[in-house]
């Protein structure tokens, strides 16, 4: 029998959570410290606020060749981002700039007199925010207590394998328990964007987490690098939603031909995206044995961005009539995509809507337009891809009504992203219209869209959480598996 378990004691947050709890935003110079150094050598701390949703913790640190030529490298400790190369550093009568060609972002900056901060400006992608970093005597400690330290109690594999029908190599690790007899197994589908197989994610490794608790419970683990992520070939951005269901079924295979896998008991847990990867996945191939489904969504894609976006805005303070103001942008765009098959027309058109939106808010720090028209750019590329469009009219329902095997799903209360109110509902009526009676629906409280316990839901609060992701969560998936499991034999 089917039954829906919501949970609903006090809750602390949701979508794209950014809670950094303690965390140390700029450790200063102790005042009974010598002066520092006046040129800019050492390590500069700051922290980069994106249009008030996101917060990055960005540390340069700046040294000299043995010529005496400055050199620098970023650190981005909220991405877990380390030593990105600086192509250029400039440090001429006060004023030091800072080019990374790679990331295409600069940053340029007034030093204060007793050289202990600077004032400026961080660009990338045709946008320009304040920056003030300041000098510091190390670099910040990020704890994620939940990440697993070698030595490990169970096997791990560097694994690849094909999707010969896309042309491409996947690479993944594949975790496997120290245990006699066959064991059952997952595959970890990624959400949306270019994903590495640990899903990392504002200093976070969700699926490392989560593959180490399955690992250590019995249950073999593959997680794999998206497409033209790390070993894996092809790419993300010109594939779409339907093509990740290929790759996830050759996961399955590669799974069934391995002697230390139980082949009927392989299962796939899917975030985000996943969400909706995993569920066709389900549908075309009878080898998959069970899904879970975590923040997965159970509406078309546009409904997804209207709620998100207003969420996410009622979040950071924004006025009702500036939430009506996007909602209407959303709507042109989205009509755009939709309607306009001639990609020229459809650019042309999309730039125009942009333009008329954008301008506004990114007048004030762009004189020469040029962050404007960067913004723009990336916008309308980023709403053609292939991957934006299938996604946008793709409903999910259809395929979860065709879902046989047993199915967990997992919402967090707080999630802003993916909003639970909205699709629970809506999967579970899904499910249920379709005879499936082999499902559990659960709503975490106090838990965003990363399943970390949050306070406000913000996406700035994803790396200030010590969390990865909540032991109760990780508990429930590997339960449930062992359940299904012993409940096959």
């Amino acid at each position: 029998m089917s039954k829906r378990d919501r949970q609903t004691s006090s809750w602390l947050s949701g979508l794209l959570a950014v809670s950094f709890f303690s965390l140390s935003l700029a450790i200063l110079r102790a005042a009974d410290e010598p002066p520092p150094a006046k040129g800019p050598e050492g390590i500069w701390q700051g922290t980069l606020k994106i249009q008030g949703v996101l917060e990055l913790l960005l540390v340069f640190k700046i040294g000299k060749e043995e010529s005496g030529a400055l050199k620098a490298t970023l650190d981005s400790i909220d991405q877990g981002a380390k030593d990105i190369a600086v192509d250029e550093v400039r440090f001429e009568e006060g004023e030091l700039t800072l080019t990374m060609k790679k990331i295409g972002a600069s940053f340029t900056g007034k030093m204060n007199a007793d050289a202990a901060e600077v004032v400026g400006k961080f660009k990338q992608g045709g946008q320009a925010f304040p920056l003030t970093i300041k000098r510091v005597d190390k670099e910040p400690d990020v704890a994620r207590p939940q990440e697993p330290k070698r030595p490990l109690p169970y096997a791990e594999e560097e694994v690849t394998y094909k999707n010969s029908a896309a042309e491409i190599t996947l690479a993944g690790t594949l975790t496997l328990p120290r245990a006699k007899g066959r064991v059952p197994a997952v595959v970890l589908v990624t959400g949306s964007g270019a994903q590495d197989r640990d899903e990392s994610l504002l200093g976070h490794k969700p699926f490392l987490v989560l593959a180490d608790h399955l690992t250590r419970r019995g249950i073999a683990v593959l997680r794999v690098d998206d497409r033209g992520v790390g070993g894996s070939t092809g790419s993300t951005s010109k594939s779409t939603t339907d093509d990740f269901v290929g790759d996830v079924l050759e996961g399955v295979s590669f799974l069934m031909h391995r002697p230390e896998i139980d082949p009927r008991q392989i299962g796939l847990i899917g975030h985000s995206e996943g969400g909706l990867v995993a569920p066709l996945a389900a549908v075309r191939s009878t080898d998959v044995a069970f899904i879970v489904l975590m923040a997965g969504t159970g509406v078309p894609g546009d409904e997804i961005v209207y709620r998100q976006g207003e969420l996410i805005a009622r979040a950071t303070g924004e006025s009702d009539a500036a939430i009506a103001a996007n909602r209407k942008t959303q709507e042109q765009t989205f009509a755009v995509v939709k309607d306009e098959s001639d990609p020229t027309k459809a650019e042309a058109r999309l730039r125009e809507i942009l333009t008329e939106a954008l301008a506004a808010g990114v007048a004030k720090d762009d004189a020469d337009g040029e962050a404007l028209k960067g913004k723009i750019e990336a916008q309308v590329q980023m709403v053609i891809s292939p991957w934006f469009r299938y996604f946008l009219s793709y409903d999910p329902r259809v395929a979860l009504a065709k879902v046989t095997c047993p199915v967990l799903v997992l919402n967090g209360e707080k999630d802003l992203q993916v909003d639970p109110r909205q699709n629970l509902p809506e999967i579970e009526k899904a499910l249920k219209a379709g005879g499936n009676q082999q499902y559990i629906v659960k709503e975490f409280p106090g838990l965003n869209h990363l399943f970390q316990t949050c306070q406000t839901g913000s996406p700035a609060e994803y790396a200030k959480i010590d969390e990865t992701i909540a032991p109760v969560v990780l508990e429930t998936i590997a339960d449930w598996i062992i359940e299904r499991n012993q409940a096959g034999k």
